[in-house]
């Protein structure tokens, strides 16, 4: 398993839990610059796959309150 299907497979409490670690590695001021670098560009990755994440589940609940289940594709299920 690559780490992009590594990613896919952690719950979004995970990724966050991930998030949260990075920004306390950068934060701590023990990294060099570069590694800050990375691990900031590593964690705007991880947001950016979390934003979507938010997103779709909006989408799936906004078409649950109008009432059309039908409308969620089964893979979502």
């Amino acid at each position: 398993m690559n780490t992009e299907e590594t990613k896919d497979a952690l719950s979004f409490e995970e990724k966050l839990q991930q998030v949260q670690e990075l920004t306390e590695r950068i934060e701590s001021g023990r990294l060099p610059l570069e590694d800050s670098v990375k691990e900031y560009e590593r964690g705007m990755k991880i947001l950016s796959g979390m934003s979507r994440e938010l997103e779709d589940m909006k989408r799936r609940i906004t078409i649950l309150q109008d009432g059309k289940e039908s409308d969620i594709p089964d893979e979502n299920l």
